[in-house]
């Protein structure tokens, strides 16, 4: 299973189930236009999205906040793409990624809330997106039947 995660060559080959690495650009997919809104939108997706209230003293600084963390996201959007179309080999391993960045996001938000006016759609695809990248990595390590009988 290691050899799954850290193949000792890094290729354009995956070994998992199709239906995981389609998976795999759907979420690089996301990943980039989320990125994209959050640094071109006049407010960065704070208040037009994640429903924060910008009426306040420093709203300037929480936009400048999402724009900046935009640019992570853009990164890790690019790594993904990399992944997909040059180094399949690496799509389990950066499901991982996914798995541990999304996990954090719901422990950041425990224990740092932010004060939305509503339920903003990160809040809700953070839950929905950890167990999907779980089951999605397992079958991105897993070989379909079809291809184990050869």
């Amino acid at each position: 299973m290691l050899e799954r995660i850290l193949p000792d060559q890094v290729n354009n080959e995956f070994w998992g189930y199709k239906s995981s690495s389609v998976a795999f650009l759907v979420i690089a997919i996301i990943s980039a236009a989320r990125s994209l809104i959050h640094m071109f939108s006049p407010d960065g997706g704070a208040e037009s999205i994640a429903t924060i209230d910008l009426n306040v003293e420093g709203a300037n600084i929480i936009v400048a906040m999402f724009a900046l963390w935009s640019l992570s996201q853009l990164l890790m959007a690019v790594f993904y793409f990399l992944g997909y179309f040059r180094y399949q080999s690496l799509i389990p391993l950066m499901y991982i990624f996914i798995i541990i960045e999304y996990a954090a996001r719901i422990g950041v938000g425990l224990f740092k809330p932010i004060e939305t006016m509503g339920t903003a759609p990160g809040a809700i695809s953070n839950f929905i997106l950890v167990p999907l990248a779980i089951l999605l990595f397992i079958f991105s390590i897993r070989e379909p039947e079809s291809q184990t009988q050869h």
